[in-house]
C-alpha cells in the first residue's frame, strides 16, 4: 500500500514514537518530550530518522537478540531471516507484529503508535510538578507536530489548559495561515529550524525548497516581536553541510535581516546511523562524508560559535 503524502497526510490521528520524561535538552526547564511521527522534509542526517514516515515500521536492534529464533517460527511471510543484513525482509513484512509480540528480548520493536490526544495528555501530566519547580513543560517534536494541526491544536490546547509551558520543535514546512489560526494560540515558544540558505543544496539535502520555511519564520518572527510566542532559530551542524562558513554566514545574515539577534547552534552527533540501520536503511555509497562518522570537536564547534558572534547573534 502506497503511503499518503507527506504534506497532506489525511490522517487526523498521528502516530506517536514516543513520550521522554526527565528532558533537559528541549526547551527550558525539566520537560517531557512528545515525538511525533512523519515529516514533510528527508534530511540526509536525520536525527530521529524512524520519525520520517508517517506509517507505522518495524525496527529490530542487533544488540538485544539473543538468537531464540522464535521470531523466524511465527512469522506468517517469512520476512526474517539470519542472511538478511538487516534481519527483517521489509518488502515482505506485513507489519502482523507477530514477531515482536513473541520476541522475549525486545530485539523486535514496532515504532509508532495511535494515542488519543486525552492519553498523550494524561502520560505528561504526572510530571506536572517538576514543570512547576524548574520552569519546564511539555515539547512537541518529531518528525513534525504541524502535519497533524487539529490534533496538535487539540493537544496545545489541553495542555495549556492545566497550565502547562508548551514548546513546538518545528522544521518550519507548513501551512502558516493554519499554524497562526489553530497552534500558535496554545504555544509558548517555537523551535525552528533554518538548517541551510542555498535553495538548490536545501531542496538536494532536505529533500524541498526552503521557500516557505524562510517565509514562515519571518512571520512568526514578527509575531514575536508584537507580543507572540517567543521563537528561536536553531541549526544543526552537519559536517560539511550545514557547518560551512559560507552557510553560517548566510543563516546569520538572514537572521539579523528579520530582526533576530538570539539564535542555537546544534552540535553534531552520528548516533542516527545506527538508528537508519534499526529501521533497515543503508548509507548509499558515497552519500555521506567520512567526516559524518564523528562527534564534532569542540574547535570546531567554537568556529561555528564564532561567526554567529561575529554577526551580533547570542547563543
Amino acid at each position: 500500500m502506497k503511503e499518503k503524502n507527506q504534506l497532506n497526510p489525511g490522517r487526523k490521528q498521528p502516530l506517536i514514537l514516543e513520550i521522554k520524561g526527565n528532558a533537559l535538552d528541549d526547551g527550558p526547564g525539566i520537560r517531557s518530550v512528545v515525538f511525533f511521527k512523519g515529516c514533510p522534509l528527508s534530511c540526509a542526517w536525520c536525527h530521529n530518522p524512524e520519525s520520517k514516515r508517517v506509517g507505522v515500521e518495524i525496527g529490530f536492534e542487533a544488540n538485544k537478540c539473543v538468537g531464540c529464533d522464535t521470531c523466524i517460527g511465527v512469522c506468517p511471510e517469512n520476512a526474517l531471516s539470519r542472511v538478511n543484513p538487516f534481519f527483517v525482509d521489509r518488502t515482505a513484512c506485513s507489519l502482523c507484529f507477530q514477531c515482536v509480540k513473541n520476541c522475549p528480548s525486545g530485539a523486535l520493536e514496532r515504532i509508532g503508535r495511535p494515542m488519543a490526544v486525552e492519553d498523550v495528555v494524561a502520560t505528561v501530566v504526572r510530571d506536572k510538578s517538576f514543570y512547576d519547580t524548574s520552569g519546564g513543560g511539555v515539547t512537541l517534536s518529531g518528525g513534525e507536530p504541524t502535519l497533524f494541526m487539529d490534533y496538535t491544536a487539540d493537544l496545545l490546547r489541553l495542555l495549556k489548559a492545566q497550565g502547562i509551558h508548551t514548546l513546538v520543535e518545528t522544521c518550519g514546512l507548513f501551512d502558516i495561515d493554519a499554524f497562526t489560526e489553530k497552534l500558535l494560540p496554545w504555544i509558548d515558544t517555537i523551535y525552528f529550524d533554518i538548517k541551510i540558505m542555498d535553495p538548490a543544496d536545501h531542496k538536494r539535502f532536505c529533500g524541498a525548497s526552503n521557500e516557505t520555511i524562510l517565509k514562515n519564520f519571518k512571520v512568526l518572527h514578527e509575531w514575536a516581536q508584537n507580543g507572540g510566542a517567543e521563537v528561536l532559530a536553531r541549526t544543526p551542524l552537519i559536517p560539511d553541510i550545514t557547518d560551512t562558513p559560507e552557510n553560517l554566514e548566510a543563516v546569520a545574515a538572514f537572521l539579523k535581516q528579520c530582526g533576530a539577534d538570539k539564535a542555537r547552534l546544534l552540535p553534531y552527533h552520528p548516533l542516527w546511523k545506527q538508528k537508519k540501520f534499526k529501521i533497515g536503511i543503508a548509507d548509499p555509497a558515497g552519500q555521506n562524508p567520512k567526516s559524518m562518522d564523528a562527534f564534532q570537536d569542540e574547535t570546531a564547534l567554537q568556529n561555528c560559535r564564532s561567526i554567529f558572534e561575529t554577526a551580533g547573534i547570542t547563543l
